[in-house]
């Protein structure tokens, strides 16, 4: 059996087991989630087609991975103009493995439910020990989320500059890059290909651009 699915504004041909990339659903690695915008099902010649959904049908599948797709770039160049834009993107995606194909309202399994009952089963004795790693485990796990809310970078005291000068950034780039501690000319002037490549990592912006990013920057810090 297969049915033909609705996501991200995006459609696709499923069947059970299979490994699809969609637009990022927001999930953790193990979930299960569930498509309704089922547009068709059918399996062999025998096709079902909605309008323009089909009622009571459902996709479910299993979260694999979270990640991003390849890096786009978009230049534009004006002729005799002395005007270049380039911006990067890079889309967040989703990896997910297609569970069960519902039909007629069926109810997905409940996964969940069997890990609840494997706790249950858990002998009376090591529930105080397994509340007592839970304690003690705690404090690292706040500490961890400390860690990934810290800014990338240490901002400068003084005022900052208008980084939406640099052609590129615009007043949305340049709040992102506020939030991570980039506020002026001379901070970007100065970036190392080592912090390059953090940007790039943790943020949606190309090494390519933040290059050309620190090139500007450098003229715009000699005034």
């Amino acid at each position: 059996m297969f049915a033909v699915i609705k996501t991200g504004g995006k459609q696709y041909r499923v069947a059970a087991n299979d490994l699809l990339k969609i637009e990022k659903v927001e999930a953790n690695v193990g979930d299960i989630v569930e498509i309704g915008h089922v547009l068709a099902h059918g399996e062999g010649e025998n096709v079902t087609f909605g309008a323009p959904f089909v009622d009571g049908a459902l996709v479910t599948a299993e979260v694999v991975e979270q990640g991003k797709n390849r890096t786009v770039i978009a230049f534009k160049k004006r002729r005799r103009q002395n005007s270049r834009r380039k911006i990067g993107h890079r889309q967040l995606l989703t990896t997910v493995r297609i569970s069960e194909i519902l039909l007629g309202g069926a109810k997905p399994a409940k996964k969940a439910a069997v890990k609840a009952e494997a706790k249950a089963e858990v002998a009376p004795e090591a529930a105080p020990k397994e509340a007592k790693a839970k304690k003690d485990a705690a404090p690292k796990v706040d500490a961890r989320a400390e860690a990934v809310a810290a800014p990338l970078f240490k901002a400068p005291k003084g005022e900052p500059d208008d980084l939406t000068v640099i052609k590129g950034i615009g007043p949305v780039a340049a709040k992102d890059l506020a939030e991570q501690g980039i506020i002026t000319f001379a901070q970007l002037a100065k970036l190392t290909e080592k912090d390059v490549a953090k940007i790039d990592e943790n943020m949606p912006f190309s090494a390519d651009q933040i290059k050309d990013w620190r090139e500007q920057a450098k003229e715009l810090a000699k005034k």
